[in-house]
């Protein structure tokens, strides 16, 4: 007889291990969230003393209560108060920034509103770059145009077309690229930058060298106080980032390697005097 016609016991399933901690286990912590949430003055998930998500029990005997802290006042938090305290004179916030920047590679130089035309092209010279290139509709094409007009490096590039004609050169010969920026962030260390048309994202971030214009009149004690005073807290920019150093990264053996996802230097020129004109609020204003 063949051996498939042959009928024999069903095979038993292999027995599955049980946990039976895990239900217990489940109990006390949703009962310890139920009482988490009544001592903060919540209610019941479902309404009243019933069970809380699909028939859970009551926490067991002996789980113990879990110690919550009140709720703070409805008309104050905790991040308000956080928020508040966070603050440094005016004086100060600049050399505070100057210090958190400088710490991840960041350099600084100073200029007047006068000079830094000069101050920049100077810099570059220095650095050995050739090229730089600055938004076609941004304040700082005019003036810093003047100061590269005597025919000797750095040569003034406009970003003044779409991307896909002016891609090899910006990924190739450009060695700098120039923006402005919102202003600064005391208690981290950071420039609020808002690229646009006039001053595309990609101006600081390919070219190995970034430039970018600070007026130290327009420094905020955190990003929170920059976000409710550009009135950003209804209605953010599409597009905003901050910087506080060149790019880095590590490899898993931590190797710090700049300049491979970004510019390799960051120079910050503080132009005193500047006498910038008011960042535009969002049309949404602020709260």
């Amino acid at each position: 007889m063949s051996e498939a016609g042959s009928a024999g016991p069903a095979a038993e399933a292999p027995a599955r291990p049980t946990a039976t901690g895990a239900p217990e286990a489940r109990e006390r912590i949703l009962g310890r969230l139920r009482t988490a949430r009544a001592a903060a003055g919540g209610t019941e998930a479902h309404g009243g003393d019933g069970p809380l998500h699909g028939g859970v029990s009551p926490p067991p005997e002996g789980a113990g209560p879990l110690h919550a802290a009140p709720a703070p006042p409805q008309d104050d938090t905790a991040f308000l108060r956080f928020a508040a305290a966070r603050t440094w004179p005016p004086t100060e916030r600049l050399a505070r920034l100057r210090r958190c920047m400088e710490a991840v590679k960041t350099e600084f130089v100073e200029a007047t509103a006068a000079t830094w035309p000069a101050v920049v092209r100077e810099l570059l010279r220095s650095a050995g770059a050739r090229q730089v290139m600055a938004g076609a509709g941004s304040p700082l094409a005019a003036p810093l145009a003047a100061a590269c007009a005597g025919g000797d490096p750095p040569a003034l590039l406009l970003y003044d077309r779409p991307i896909e004609e002016l891609k090899e050169s910006l990924f190739s010969t450009v060695d700098a690229g120039i923006t402005s920026c919102l202003g600064g962030i005391a208690e981290t260390g950071g420039l609020i930058l808002h690229p646009s048309p006039e001053e595309p994202r990609l101006l600081s971030l390919v070219p190995p060298i970034h430039v970018v214009l600070l007026d130290p009149a327009r420094l905020w004690d955190t990003l929170w106080q920059a976000v409710r005073e550009l009135g950003w807290a209804r209605s953010i920019p599409p597009n905003a980032l901050v910087i506080s150093g060149p790019s880095k990264t590590a490899d898993i053996e931590q190797t710090l390697a700049y300049g491979v996802h970004g510019p390799k230097r960051l120079v910050v020129v503080v132009v005193a005097g500047a006498d910038s004109p008011a960042p535009t609020p969002s049309p949404a204003g602020a709260p």
